[in-house]
């Protein structure tokens, strides 16, 4: 028998300093079997950081789906005009979201983010569509604390830093760009 996903709802109240964004967003997420919180919270914070207020940034299939991204925003047309991608991805699926989006994020995260990048920075450089965050392992296991089935975070994002609070806990992101814009903007 095949596990099911796990359905989250958030309330996700977003405060923007950077970009002047401010709103709240009603979201369900869906948590695959295989998925960790930790995994489920970097998707929901990269949410809050592209966040936009014609809310056509969406959750996709994401690990149920090889051929779609975790977030994407698209146009009228169908047309991808941001893929965001969470975790570690090896140079082909970053490449593969290059050519398929006008702009594509990859938010790096993991005890081997380090690692990862060293081996794909040099087959990336030249992506000039390419934005590549990477969030401290410390602070990815404190958001990881934060998830619930259902949720209410608050979250403040200035100066390349992301508070994150919620019933049970709060952790601070702060966010590294490794290569690309350095906006959360829907660029």
């Amino acid at each position: 028998m095949a596990l099911r996903a796990t359905i989250y709802k958030t309330e996700l109240n977003v405060a923007d300093t950077d970009r002047g964004y401010y709103a709240s967003h009603n979201l369900t997420l869906a948590r695959h079997p295989s998925e960790t919180d930790e995994r489920l919270m970097v998707r929901v914070l990269a949410y809050a950081l592209y966040a936009d207020t014609d809310e056509t940034l969406e959750f996709t299939r994401g690990l149920s789906e090889n051929d779609e991204p975790d977030l994407w925003r698209k146009d009228l047309t169908g047309v991808i005009t941001l893929w965001i991608e969470t975790g570690l991805p090896d140079e082909r699926r970053i490449l593969k979201a290059c050519s398929r989006s006008d702009a594509a994020v990859i938010i790096a995260y993991g005890r081997n983010a380090d690692l990862w990048w060293q081996g794909v920075r040099n087959k990336v450089s030249r992506q000039d569509k390419l934005t590549v965050l990477k969030l401290p392992a410390d602070a990815t296991l404190a958001l990881e604390k934060l998830a619930e089935r259902k949720m209410t975070l608050n979250v403040n994002i200035q100066d390349q830093t992301a508070w994150v609070s919620g019933d049970k806990a709060e952790a601070t992101v702060v966010l590294e760009r490794l290569q690309g814009h350095h906006s959360f903007s829907s660029q």
